[in-house]
């Protein structure tokens, strides 16, 4: 029985199908096939083209992620002249990206994690196969940042829209939105009238000279604890005092990522079951304004990581309501916070209002002199206080070094001579004070030679945020203290320990594994200093693509890399100058101090928006 039409005309239709399936087919292959043939991934300004961005994110087929390729250092054989590839953009969710401290992956992948001890704060990263393989995009509107100093009291909101913090913290002044910018009128939970006062104030205590805390440059490291949008680093920087501001990326999401648009120095980071990755006796003073830390949670285990970090006589002040609350749990709270403290020979240096500031021991006298079984505990002699990364902490007292003890103190000179003053740790990776000085006369040499050659694309305000992504001793960052901008030195996990020199230098930074990815925002640094990273990456076994990627995530849009590496990587890097958007602004040139085949090669990132960015602004 006939349903329908007859064969032939079935035939007819059928073939009719496949013409059309197979012009539309030709039609893809020919568009998006000519731009994945050496163009880049996406077209800059208003024609601007979006390809669909492979993330471990998005659900997206795990095909995609499976089809990156290990990348060799340098050029294979067979292939002559410079080989550019092509990166997806990932969607714009994505935008604010930490690969490390993403709550998404911590959810995908099931991690079983103890809330209370802030374990989904921590760093958890993503397997090689689960890394994204695509650019992260800038928010709709993004512009140029605010240059500093103005951008210590104002950033442009589109950069970074997220306004629910003025919303939540209208009452004790954190920030203020006003037309397209964010501004920044220098209050905090506990200081509301604003930080430098309340900064004067806590000098005051401690009766320095002129109210200032840096007390003639014997204070320069600063560590604040819980710090908000950073405006107690950002006041103190006037006075020549550096701080290592530290917040999780918790329900004030993005306050960190406020801090470094300001052009404040801070990090992504949580006290919870590991070390805070920095070395032993490196701050001379901590901050806690009312940063909501249980101190006396597992035996005070994060006052003793507090104590681990703070200098021989460092200070350590507390603005809380358990240092003035006449409250049943407040004063429960400071009974037995007291009576930790005490145990642990800190005494109190001063105690006025709503705060109070005590100061640790100069030497190891009053741990020898506690009772048997005194808890908590000193550490154990092969205890390395300096060993942080991925390290526990430990609920015991770090005592000083046989040094230390013997000139009760750190011994070091005060600010600005600290920083090319031979610190006394030298000694500890067999340096000597000529090694030193030698060190400090390259690096001078090397800055000069890289600002020669980036004048044609810098100004003096051109740079705030700079990044040394093998800092050594130092060195880098020392030879820019003429210049008004910030570096964060991060030492490798597996070379030489060097970041307590670092320290002791009136430096900070931090320590870090570039396997993996860093910990903060996307667009937050100016200029990425890269000298022999990716050979030693390379060494490892490690992937340079994954890396470019990771320091094209960090470097803010018209941002500056500069490579200091072996030929056969600047060839490595030269591959991607197209797919990732990066233009060169100079030639190759030799290291002017160094043998060997040492080349430096200088990229700036260009400014690119989506097409969804670009409607969403119109």
């Amino acid at each position: 029985m006939m349903r329908g039409r007859s064969d032939g005309a079935q035939k007819k239709r059928l073939l009719t199908s496949v013409a059309v399936v197979a012009v539309f087919v030709v039609i893809l292959y020919v568009y998006f096939g000519s731009k994945g043939n050496g163009e880049s991934a996406l077209e800059y300004g208003s024609r601007s083209l979006r390809k669909l961005g492979s993330s471990y994110l998005g659900g997206d087929d795990d095909s995609d992620l499976s089809s990156k390729q290990d990348e060799k250092f340098g050029l294979e054989d067979g292939e002559d002249g410079i080989i550019p590839k092509s990166f997806p953009v990932c969607d714009d969710r994505h935008s604010e990206l930490i690969p490390c401290l993403d709550r998404h992956l911590i959810y995908q992948m099931r991690l079983k994690l103890d809330l209370n001890l802030m374990e989904h704060y921590e760093r958890h990263c993503p397997l090689p196969e689960r890394r994204y393989n695509c650019l992260i995009p800038p928010p709709a509107g993004y512009k140029v940042p605010i240059k500093w100093p103005r951008s210590r009291d104002e950033v442009w909101k589109a950069n970074i829209p997220h306004t629910h913090l003025a919303h939540e913290k209208s009452d004790q002044n954190w920030m203020v939105v006003k037309g397209d910018k964010i501004n920044f009128p220098g209050g905090g939970t506990h200081f509301h009238y604003g930080a430098d006062k309340y900064i004067a104030s806590i000098a005051n205590m401690l009766n320095f000279p002129n109210n200032n805390l840096n007390n003639g440059g014997r204070i320069r490291t600063v560590f604040d604890v819980g710090c908000g949008v950073a405006s107690f680093g950002g006041y103190l920087l006037s006075s020549d005092i550096i701080t290592m501001s530290l917040a999780p990326n918790d329900v004030h999401q993005n306050q960190i990522q406020f801090a470094l648009e300001r052009g404040i120095p801070a990090y992504l980071g949580v006290l919870g079951t590991k070390r805070l990755p920095y070395p032993s006796r490196s701050f001379e003073f901590a901050h806690c304004s009312r940063c909501r830390i249980d101190w006396l949670q597992r035996d005070g285990i994060l006052l003793l990581e507090l104590d681990r970090v703070l200098r021989p006589g460092g200070y350590f002040a507390y603005s809380s309501p358990e240092a003035y609350a006449q409250d049943e749990e407040d004063l429960r709270i400071w009974r037995e916070m007291s009576a930790l403290v005490e145990r642990m020979c800190w005494k109190i240096a001063e105690k006025r209002n709503q705060t109070v500031i005590w100061v640790k021991p100069l030497n190891n006298d009053c741990y020898m002199e506690r009772p048997a079984g005194t808890q908590p505990p000193l550490c154990q002699s092969d205890d390395d206080p300096d060993a942080v990364w991925g390290v526990n902490m430990e609920a015991c007292i770090t005592p000083y070094s046989e040094h230390d003890h013997k000139v009760s103190g750190s011994a070091l000179a005060p600010w600005p001579a600290r920083l090319t003053s031979p610190p006394p740790r030298l000694a500890d990776f067999g340096y000597s004070t000529e090694m030193f000085e030698k060190d400090m006369e390259v690096w001078q040499r090397r800055v000069e030679h890289y600002w020669n050659l980036l004048s044609p694309k810098i100004s003096s305000d051109s740079l705030r945020n700079i990044m040394d992504m093998k800092a050594n001793l130092g060195s880098f960052a020392a030879a820019l203290k003429d210049k008004d901008v910030w570096v964060m030195n991060v030492v490798s996990k597996d070379g030489p320990n060097t970041l307590k020199i670092v320290y002791d230098r009136g430096l900070i930074g931090t320590t870090h594994d570039w396997c993996e990815a860093f910990s903060t925002y996307p667009r937050t640094y100016d200029l990425l200093h890269a000298w022999s990273v990716f050979s030693d990456i390379e060494k490892k076994g490690c992937s340079g693509e994954d890396l470019l990627l990771e320091i094209d995530r960090i470097l803010r849009p018209s941002g500056i890399v500069i490579f200091n590496d072996k030929q056969h990587v600047i060839d490595f890097v030269k591959k991607y100058l197209s797919a990732l958007h990066w233009e060169a602004v100079a030639d190759p040139t030799s290291d002017p101090d160094q043998e060997g085949d040492d080349i430096v090669f200088i990229i700036q990132k260009k400014l690119w928006l989506t097409s969804e960015s670009i409607r969403d602004t119109e």
